[in-house]
């Protein structure tokens, strides 16, 4: 068995432990960032769980980049997993951490193009958009001057920046809230890019499927068309036939 092979394996093994680190990741972030009233004891065990949780991604990260044959090959395939890996203490990049849960999650989507493209990037817009506003809430809720002071205020400010549209009623004010912004709108065009390909190809698709039925269509009546014009042609040849035969029979009794 090849490296690759181990690799894809060990891939479908950790699937679900991985997802299942990934929510609790997300959850206990998630809860800390909008209960920060909650008992010290719990908001430590809450960022223990955040923390621990980084070893374990870099673990299965460093595995499968060992497990695979062209090693280069696969930094490239999977950059962001590595940024995901290297950046995750700095609080605004924890967001990439959410890119475990949608790489796995891949993995156990449908096999058609347009049914992996639609639940993809539902998954990754809802994902995004939850994790960029919890981030961007941290950062923002208690700077001076700051106009992201509520976490409804983050959801609809990221739904405008993730979709471009921008309306500049809400806007990150440090540092860290505007890299989460970079990351977003980054984050809103691939999506965007994403969608209008599967857009396209959909349309494509579909033109494709009408021309193969007319195709199929006027080939059923081509064939259909031949087999009733050599019904007819052997029609007309035993016809030839027996007319020939009558007339030899008519002949040979004359001249007897």
């Amino acid at each position: 068995m090849s490296k690759d092979d181990l690799r894809r394996r060990y891939e479908e093994v950790s699937q679900w432990p991985l997802i299942t680190l990934a929510v609790l990741f997300v959850a206990a972030y998630a809860w800390g960032v909008l209960r920060p009233d909650l008992p010290g004891w719990l908001l430590s065990t809450l960022r223990v769980v955040t923390v621990v949780t980084w070893p374990v991604f870099l673990a299965d990260y460093v595995l499968r980049l060992a497990l695979a044959e062209q090693r280069w090959h696969f930094v490239r395939r999977n950059w962001v997993d590595g940024l995901a890996v290297l950046l995750p203490l700095l609080r605004p990049l924890r967001v990439l951490s959410l890119v475990r849960v949608a790489r796995v999650l891949d993995r156990r989507l449908t096999s058609t193009l347009h049914g992996r493209v639609a639940a993809y990037v539902t998954a990754i817009a809802s994902l995004v958009v939850f994790m960029a506003s919890l981030a961007a809430f941290d950062a923002e809720r208690s700077a001076p001057g700051a106009s992201i002071t509520s976490y409804g205020d983050a959801v609809w400010w990221a739904i405008t920046t993730i979709t471009t549209v921008g309306y500049g009623d809400a806007y990150p004010v440090t540092p860290e809230g505007r890299l989460v912004a970079v990351l977003l709108m980054i984050s809103g065009i691939a999506l965007l890019g994403v969608v209008t390909a599967a857009v396209a190809s959909w349309f494509v698709g579909r033109v494709a499927e009408a021309a193969q039925a007319q195709d199929d269509a006027d080939d059923a009546e081509l064939r259909s068309e031949v087999r009733a014009l050599a019904a007819e042609v052997r029609a007309l040849r035993a016809e030839l036939a027996g007319q020939y035969a009558d007339g030899g029979e008519v002949r040979r009794t004359g001249s007897g």
